[in-house]
């Protein structure tokens, strides 16, 4: 089964599913900067994964990018991206530095990898919990490069070209709503069995 094929019905269940998931999220990286992150309502589509250079501002535009296979009950793969201004500022409010190299020393990549996989664990715990599966990140993956390279990079790690991915795209501010936005994208790119997994889980 592929994105295309799911009806109205099936895509809602998903969203639901991803605005509770990321939800849980957001309370994760509250606790881990120590102070209260807003989270946006995401956004929820489904996307050509080749498109997403495009969605991020461009092919050679630098992203932090995060990849974690999904193990257990579903398969797949969760791809999180950040844009270099908001992974800076996000690195930022964790070590307190202001650095500017801090994205690409030993610190700061142990750091985002940390980052991901708390994110990506309180994903799919919150699914797992709703569907009753048991859903596992494996250890995390960083790139830092252009965000052409980082996406071509995820679809040599699935063999295939021009997959489809449930794209949740989100921003997380603190309580000044002055303050500058981390902007965060999150792609959820389930194994077609696991898909079915999924929609059978949830009724669909």
């Amino acid at each position: 089964m592929s994105f295309p094929l799911l009806n109205e019905n099936q895509l809602d269940a998903l969203r639901e599913i991803s605005n509770i998931g990321m939800g849980h999220a957001a309370t994760a990286l509250s606790q881990l900067i120590g102070e209260t992150v807003y989270l946006r309502v995401p956004r929820v589509t489904v996307t050509d994964i080749g498109q997403v250079p495009e969605l991020l501002g461009g092919a050679e535009k630098v992203v932090a990018g995060i990849t974690l296979r999904v193990l257990g009950d579903a398969r797949g793969n969760i791809l999180l991206i950040f844009p270099r201004d908001s992974a800076q500022r996000l690195l930022q409010r964790l070590l307190g530095s202001e650095a500017e190299g801090l994205l690409f020393d030993e610190l700061g990549a142990s750091t985002m990898k940390e980052v991901g996989n708390i994110l990506a664990s309180a994903y799919l715990s919150a699914m797992g919990n709703l569907l009753h599966l048991t859903l596992i990140p494996s250890i995390p993956l960083l790139a830092c490069d252009m965000a052409g390279a980082v996406v071509d990079h995820v679809l040599i790690e699935l063999s295939a070209a021009g997959d489809l991915a449930l794209m949740v795209e989100t921003e997380f501010h603190g309580a000044n709503p002055q303050q500058e936005l981390i902007k965060g994208h999150f792609f959820l790119l389930p194994d077609a069995s696991s898909l079915s997994l999924i929609l059978d889980a949830v009724g669909g």
